[in-house]
């Protein structure tokens, strides 16, 4: 059994997610255990690379948590396993989902790369979601490589046969997003590779991405709207460019703790207007809150273009 590392919170947020509106996280994987370590990943290099599923936090724990944010009248849309590592490394993910369901009717989703789903034991547990969201970036091995550098046990072949499988025995809605790096995996002829395994895997809806946080690697590239939607065209049927984050409930004004602003910022860089609409906050609560965090040396800031986005300093983790 794999060593249970108590994370500052399991669940944070809710969080707006461009794909899921306002969403609960849950963490279930200490930072960062992956099966991958893509070039994109707003969460920096993986630490640990495995494709050994544990038992690594407290589930009672976890779902205490949940139903206590239940209790203090929980507004989400979905609750979205996910967080510092690849959630299905976690080998009690379905005991989770289960636990949820008895705590209430909030759909369940599931942000995976999708590298484990040629295991039996992976696609019947995430089975019992509502929502499945994979990755695929690369149409062909090479690219994958480049992209994605994944563990030596992960192939793509043996990624996409994985979903096709999924696909086969899941009742549930399956949203495979597609990351896209300017110069990368864009030219026509790797889109064309993309879109036939699109077609293998056969997902509810497509949802194009690019670098719009700060990325593990500095020269990570984000591709022009334009470009994203000739993109989209050429893969075609549910195919759409991912738009911004929804402002959620930026009009609320409760303070919230300090923990939760540092539980967001270890999981993802966020801009002062995220933790507003994911925490409550009014901005002059957030900023307050980030101004602290930089004083003490706990978060520091990087600019997208005129966009500041904040996470927490490495070293304080």
């Amino acid at each position: 059994m794999a060593e249970k590392k108590r994370l500052t919170s399991y669940t944070y947020g809710p969080v707006p997610s461009r794909r899921l509106g306002l969403s609960l996280g849950v963490d279930i994987v200490p930072p960062k255990i992956c099966t991958l370590d893509c070039v994109y990943c707003q969460l920096g290099r993986t630490t640990s690379s495995s494709t050994t599923r544990g038992d690594f936090v407290d589930i009672t724990a976890v779902l205490a948590e949940i139903e206590a944010k239940l209790k203090a009248g929980l507004e989400a849309n979905y609750i979205t396993l996910g967080g510092s590592g690849e959630p299905t490394l976690n080998s009690r993910l379905g005991e989770l989902i289960d636990g949820i369901r008895r705590l209430t009717n909030i759909p369940v989703a599931i942000l995976t790369n999708g590298t484990l789903f040629y295991r039996d034991d992976v696609r019947v547990e995430c089975a019992k979601a509502d929502v499945v969201a994979p990755s695929l970036d690369a149409g062909d091995a090479a690219v994958f490589q480049a992209v994605n550098r994944p563990n030596p046990d992960i192939t793509i072949e043996k990624l996409v046969s994985g979903l096709e499988q999924f696909r086969r025995e899941f009742h549930g809605a399956i949203w495979l997003e597609v990351f896209l790096i300017a110069g990368v995996n864009t030219d026509a002829e790797q889109i064309e590779k993309i879109k036939r395994l699109i077609q293998r895997i056969r997902p509810d809806k497509v949802h194009l991405n690019t670098a719009v946080r700060p990325a593990a690697e500095p020269d990570v590239l984000a591709v022009p709207r334009e470009v994203l939607d000739r993109i989209a065209r050429q893969i075609g049927g549910d195919c759409e460019v991912i738009g911004e984050a929804p402002a959620g409930l930026s009009d609320r004004h409760e303070t919230r703790a300090e923990a939760e602003v540092i539980s967001v910022l270890k999981r993802r860089p966020c801009t002062v207007q995220d933790i507003c609409a994911g925490l409550g906050m009014s901005p002059h609560e957030a900023a307050k809150h980030v101004g602290h965090l930089q004083r003490m040396g706990m978060v520091c800031s990087e600019h997208r273009g005129d966009v500041t986005y904040f996470h927490i300093r490495p070293d304080t983790l």
